[in-house]
């Protein structure tokens, strides 16, 4: 069964409901042949987006050749799924690119940042450091590969904070 749902000059205009294809204002969702072996696959895409943010294994139907068609429940399952590996990406990248620890030091607690810009053509890194009450005590631009650890930290504390 092939039913497409369009309607004019709405968000819906978008929206296609195939055996195959669906797509809504935000995910498409299309079954493909699995490269890797005999069966199907199902390829999550965000709109505007050239790859997929999620490829999984999809179902065969009844005949055990042509794959299982597309329904609403399960488009809903791949788009929760889907933005769930986008949110995990997210976070891991902010997680890469913005480090914090506290070391104790001759000024008391100390929170020291370590952000990151990837930048194509010149990658660098903001290191600071707060005082108890937030307070800047220092704040300098440093290579984009500087290791933020306890160790790099209480050694810049211990330098006054001043070029590590």
């Amino acid at each position: 069964m092939n039913s497409t749902v369009q309607a004019a000059s709405n968000p819906e205009d978008s929206w296609v409901q195939e055996d195959g294809l669906w797509r809504d204002e935000r995910w498409t969702a299309r079954v493909i042949k699995n490269e890797d072996d005999e069966g199907w696959a199902v390829a999550m895409t965000l709109a505007g987006e050239q790859e997929p943010a999620l490829v999984g294994p999809w179902t065969m139907g009844r005949d055990k050749k042509n794959p299982k068609p597309l329904s609403a429940p399960a488009f809903h399952t791949l788009v929760k799924t889907a933005s769930e590996v986008l949110r995990r990406h997210e976070q891991q990248l902010h997680a890469r690119l913005h480090k914090n620890l506290r070391i104790d030091c001759d000024r008391g607690r100390v929170l020291v940042k370590l952000d990151i810009v990837p930048d194509d053509d010149n990658p660098y890194a903001t290191l600071t450091a707060e005082d108890a009450s937030g307070e800047l005590i220092a704040q300098l631009k440093v290579d984009a590969g500087f290791k933020l650890t306890e160790a790099s930290a209480q050694a810049w504390a211990e330098k006054e904070f001043t070029r590590p």
